[in-house]
């Protein structure tokens, strides 16, 4: 696992699945399974961790999360809309409680004046109760500093933080506050 990824927050996110009975699943892109790696340095992590799709690729998000090629073509594939789409495919194809969702321009090249380098989307979605309508995805933008490992780790860190914050919020008794701050 990446040194620079706080090693304290998969652990927080594995107490508080397994206090839920929920799962998860990571569609990756900018982070290139980083995620994935991290849940899964937990000891038990098949409690909860379904799988991880890394992503990358324009096709790649088509083919396996459903995301549609004109939310590609119209927004790219860094934006809010294709990372709302990844966290709900993801979520969907696996049949998981909780998908996560990354997209971002990790550097050193690949900005633009609207995306600059260190830009990311991270998106979680989450799956209600069948029947009921509490299923939702929310998508938050971030802006890193930082060389591509540094972005990396920083994504992979907010995702985690962002996953126990959703958590919490579905489920108050089951985070511990002070793990996210």
């Amino acid at each position: 696992m990446n040194d620079d990824i706080d090693r304290t927050l998969p652990m927080d996110v594995a107490d508080a699945l397994r206090e839920t009975e929920e799962t998860l699943a990571v569609a990756e892109s900018c982070t290139g399974g980083l995620i994935g790696a991290a849940i899964t340095a937990v000891p038990g992590a098949s409690d909860y961790f379904d799988s991880g799709l890394t992503t990358y690729a324009y096709d790649a998000k088509r083919r396996h999360l459903g995301v549609s090629r004109e939310a590609l073509d119209e927004h790219g594939a860094v934006s809010e809309p294709v990372a709302r789409a990844m966290a709900r495919g993801v979520r969907d194809v696996t049949d998981v409680t909780w998908g996560i969702a990354t997209t971002g321009v990790a550097g050193p090249t690949g900005g633009t004046e609207d995306e600059p380098v260190g830009t990311v989307y991270i998106a979680i979605s989450y799956a209600g109760p069948w029947g009921s309508e509490s299923s939702y995805a929310t998508v938050s933008r971030y802006q890193f500093d930082g060389d591509r490992a540094d972005v990396r780790a920083k994504t992979v860190d907010q995702a985690l933080v962002d996953l126990l914050t959703a958590v919490e919020r579905q489920h108050p008794e089951a985070v511990d506050p002070e793990s996210t701050d």
